[in-house]
């Protein structure tokens, strides 16, 4: 692979950039992998882009029915944070959160990482103490957050209005090296970085069918052919219940549409993340303008990938009250993404009852945020059979041992 750097495009803009390599390959896929991972989303480029730099396996697929990051890792608000509440989940987001800060440099790929600070209001007393509460769990794990009082939230975030009127902001849990990245950069630097190393991403190859016999998963049928593997592992967010079944096992997870909407461009008027859980909405601008805003999820299970007026209003009309300087301002587009949830809003990583499948599914709407820890502890996983000290409590058994990972605040809108 040929590095990217400013003499690369020195020289390139000298020949009419006609030496340029396609980013990644588009090979036909082989007769067999060592581990077929389905999903070319964040998570499974990542998965594959570890197995390969952090344990050497490189006779890997990542199989994607459509396009590479069509799905979710395209259809976020960009948020990264790691101010979560129980240990297992601040090891994991924590984790993430510091690969951000490298990725560009170790992927020779700029994600457009922004360490801009991440605030989540505090707007009942209930909320305070939660957030409170979050915030010396986040000093025990040792993640820099802090409480803060109203009167520095409006330091921080000049156009707030801490005033309500419905609910007044008490405080906030205040991360400031959270911040934002480039959702399709970080899917197209994994793929590039990744192929380089020699997986194979396949992309326009449905997974239709999955073979077993007595002894575990003998490989996939594909809308391409049969594809044999000793591992598979299923990243496919949504349509992980889809999956599970072919393969002939349950997940305890449902599938919901989680919406957002951009504004139309205007100068710089916030220059952090700021989560307002209780009047349910969170906002960011990003570097062309737009300000970025998230909102619920559908209240019904869906595949959908559509927005709904219902949601638009509900968010728009607690983000005006938050900030009533954007008003007046036009939505430019809106969509929705399909997430898949589990009961305490925690992922799943970890075996299948199925041996050779393995599963990485359940992240809400928590799943951009985690894409480099969540893809190195499932190429941990994956390499040595078993889920690592990372992955270890995700694990699917959880549920039938009452061991739940509880985070339906630190989830944000989730709950």
């Amino acid at each position: 692979m040929r590095r990217y750097s400013a003499f690369a495009i020195a020289r390139e803009a000298l020949r009419q950039h006609s030496g340029w390599e396609t980013a990644w390959r588009s090979p036909e896929p082989k007769a067999a992998y060592d581990v077929i991972v389905v999903g070319a989303g964040g998570h499974g480029l990542a998965t594959a882009y570890y197995l390969a730099k952090n344990h050497g396996i490189t006779n890997v697929a990542v199989l994607e029915k459509a396009w590479l990051g069509g799905g979710n890792t395209g259809r976020n608000t960009t948020i990264i944070r790691s101010n979560y509440l129980q240990p297992a989940s601040a090891a994991i987001y924590e984790k993430s959160r510091s690969l951000y800060e490298t990725l560009s440099q170790d992927l020779n790929y700029n994600v457009m990482f922004s360490p801009r600070g991440v605030m989540m209001l505090a707007q009942t007393e209930s909320e305070k103490r939660a957030l409170q509460r979050t915030a010396h769990a986040n000093r025990l794990a040792q993640i820099h957050t802090e409480f803060v009082d109203a009167a520095r939230v409006k330091e921080i975030v000049p156009i707030i209005n801490i005033e309500g009127p419905r609910y007044p902001v008490l405080g906030g849990l205040w991360q400031p090296r959270g911040g934002t990245a480039r959702h399709d950069a970080v899917a197209w630097g994994y793929a590039r970085a990744a192929s380089s190393l020699g997986v194979d991403i396949i992309q326009t190859c449905e997974v239709t069918g999955i073979d077993r016999d007595a002894r575990g998963v003998t490989g996939v049928r594909t809308s391409k052919g049969p594809i044999a593997c000793k591992k598979l592992c299923l990243v496919v967010a949504g349509s992980s219940g889809v999956l599970a079944e072919q393969a002939g096992f349950r997940l305890p997870v449902e599938s919901v549409a989680l919406q957002a909407l951009v504004s139309e461009p205007v100068k710089p008027l916030i220059d952090c993340v700021v989560m307002a859980n209780t009047v349910h909405g969170y906002l960011s601008q990003s570097d062309k303008g737009e300000l970025v805003i998230g909102g619920g999820a559908d209240g019904f299970n869906n595949y959908t990938q559509r927005g709904s007026f219902q949601h638009i209003e509900e968010t728009v009309r607690a983000l005006i009250e938050t900030f009533p300087v954007i008003s007046r301002l036009k939505m430019l587009r809106q969509w929705g993404g399909i997430v898949d949830m589990t009961g305490d809003r925690s992922p799943i990583i970890g075996k299948t009852p199925v041996p050779g499948i393995f599963i990485n599914c359940g992240w809400g709407t928590g799943g951009f945020k985690a894409i480099p820890g969540s893809g190195w502890a499932t190429a941990e996983m994956l390499a040595r059979g078993e889920p690592g000290d990372m992955a270890g409590p995700f694990s699917l058994d959880r549920f039938t041992e009452g061991r739940m990972i509880d985070e339906s605040v630190a989830a944000a809108v989730a709950h």
